[in-house]
């Protein structure tokens, strides 16, 4: 048994096909066909069901697909203990981040990021909480930057910040008369959300307790997954929606006019970096983390249980 042929079973479980998984290890079919019997063979069972299209693994093989992962998790993990240890930070590292943070928080560090680590490439994917989960437990991404807790066994979460929702409505809606709001003062009937999918969505239906009221709101029926979008249809069309306070920053003043923050205790979403239980790269993500935190306004940095609710997705 070697890494290599644990390589091509993860391989082709990915890929579900011989020669599909063999174009993706740079070997013929029949390399990685002979490597993955001599496998079979040692171990006295059969890891694919090649009577299947696509192929798919037995029951067995499931469970040595799964070890064999976090084999080959935990031997990449060698290269990286001699490359912190001689203190170099390089590498690749890759990033799944939900939409409705992305294009807030990213200018907020990237440039400083990769500016102090020349060696140090980012790839960064905008992804669903669902999706960036799943390529977690799939190791094709590092780390994940979305909105917490999960509670999920198998991933890791570190707190980054607290960010406040505020409500952004278009002018002349009776809103604005007030200084402060509060989650009952917003008129459900007048309320643009994202798209099914969203955790913000989600969010918000639980600050405004809409569960109950999802069919009688007049705006649900528009669907978007993008906040600049939500925003330019409560401008021009009238309405109510919610934003996280980082989509303010970038803000005309003439738009900044039109938010209202809600009295304290103000509704905030938690915001953590994830990464799978058996993940590497460390350090990388240690100076990630520590790079997001230097750009984040102080405020949100800590919160008080006196001063926030913290919303969460159901």
């Amino acid at each position: 048994m070697n890494i290599q042929q644990l390589e091509y079973i993860v391989a082709v479980d990915n890929c579900r096909h011989f020669v599909k998984a063999s174009e993706k290890c740079f070997v013929t079919q029949a390399t990685l066909s002979m490597m993955i019997k001599k496998l079979e063979d040692e171990l006295g069972i059969k890891i694919f069901d090649r009577t299947r299209q696509p192929v798919v693994p037995t029951d067995i093989g499931k469970k040595i697909i799964a070890q064999s992962k976090i084999i080959l998790h935990e031997s990449s993990r060698l290269a990286e203990i001699v490359k912190e240890a001689q203190g170099e930070l390089s590498g690749e590292l890759r990033i799944g981040i939900i939409p409705t943070l992305a294009p807030y928080l990213l200018p907020l560090f990237m440039n400083s990021f990769l500016n102090k680590y020349p060696m140090v490439r980012l790839r960064i994917s905008e992804l669903t909480t669902d999706d960036i989960i799943q390529q977690l437990e799939k190791h094709t991404l590092d780390a994940g930057l979305l909105s917490t807790p999960l509670g999920l066994p198998s991933i890791t979460e570190q707190t980054l910040f607290y960010e406040p929702f505020v409500v952004y409505a278009a002018s002349g809606e009776k809103i604005l008369k007030k200084k402060y709001v509060l989650a009952n003062d917003i008129d459900v009937n007048r309320l643009c959300l994202l798209e099914e999918g969203h955790c913000l969505r989600a969010q918000a239906f639980n600050l405004c307790e809409l569960r109950d009221k999802e069919g009688e709101l007049r705006q649900l029926d528009f669907a978007t997954g993008s906040i600049e979008t939500l925003k330019k249809i409560v401008e021009t069309n009238e309405g109510i929606t919610i934003l996280p306070m980082l989509a303010v920053k970038d803000m005309t003043t003439k738009q900044k006019n039109n938010i209202r923050y809600f009295k304290a205790p103000a509704p905030v979403r938690e915001i953590g970096l994830v990464t799978y239980r058996y993940f590497v790269k460390e350090r990388l993500i240690s100076i990630l983390k520590e790079e997001i935190l230097d750009h984040i306004p102080e405020e949100m940095k800590s919160r008080t249980k006196k001063n926030i609710i913290n919303v969460r997705e159901s």
